[in-house]
């Protein structure tokens, strides 16, 4: 490729990045916590008390730990994109091996945090809120598992070298997909642990 065209290929990034096809589920993913969210935020309006009294056992600590995580891999993964948008292919595996390093530390949060809430008899019928909050933050880590499971599939092929400055698609969709995760996160947090 002529330096010519590379740099018009640079200058034309396409946008959304990534597939298409990995927009259509992200906002079809948006959608789904779009309306666990207004569903909580409508219950909770209706049991404020009971909501208040039991968002006190929640760890607040390990909600703020995997939130600076996740902000921290999302940090990382941009890296990566930018790192094989410039032909640096080798610094890209770096910084997505890092974003799962920091995922998988996600996972081992929450997965204390669940054991914590089993082990104290708290379950989904506990209460309304605990409902909520076991569903949606359970549903968030299946998202999360999916996140580092994709991420390991473009780490891979970016390792065989299967990526490079002129294509690099699956890099971009697989960011943009760890950015969603990152999002939904962000908002659940506060919903969650925080606003009372």
């Amino acid at each position: 490729m002529s330096e010519t065209n590379l740099t018009q290929n640079q200058n034309r990034e396409e946008y959304p990045p990534g597939d298409l096809v990995i927009w259509i589920f992200i906002y079809a993913e948006l959608l789904v916590f779009g309306v666990l969210f207004l569903a909580y935020a409508f219950s909770r309006s209706n049991n404020l008390e009971l909501f208040n009294e039991s968002q006190k056992l929640v760890n607040q600590e390990a909600g703020a730990l995997n939130t600076l995580i996740l902000i921290t891999s999302s940090y990382f993964v941009v890296r990566a994109v930018a790192a094989i948008r410039e032909g640096r292919a080798e610094q890209c595996g770096h910084w997505l091996l890092a974003t799962m390093i920091t995922g998988s530390g996600f996972i081992v949060v929450k997965l204390y945090e669940f054991s914590e809430k089993f082990g104290a008899g708290i379950s989904l019928s506990t209460n309304t809120f605990f409902t909520y909050y076991l569903s949606m933050t359970a549903f968030h880590f299946m998202h999360v598992v999916l996140g580092l499971i994709i991420l390991a599939a473009v780490w891979f092929k970016n390792r065989r070298g299967g990526y490079s400055q002129e294509d690099h698609m699956g890099v971009e969709t697989g960011a943009s997909y760890w950015h969603m995760v990152d999002l939904v996160w962000i908002i659940l947090f506060p919903l969650v642990y925080v606003i009372r």
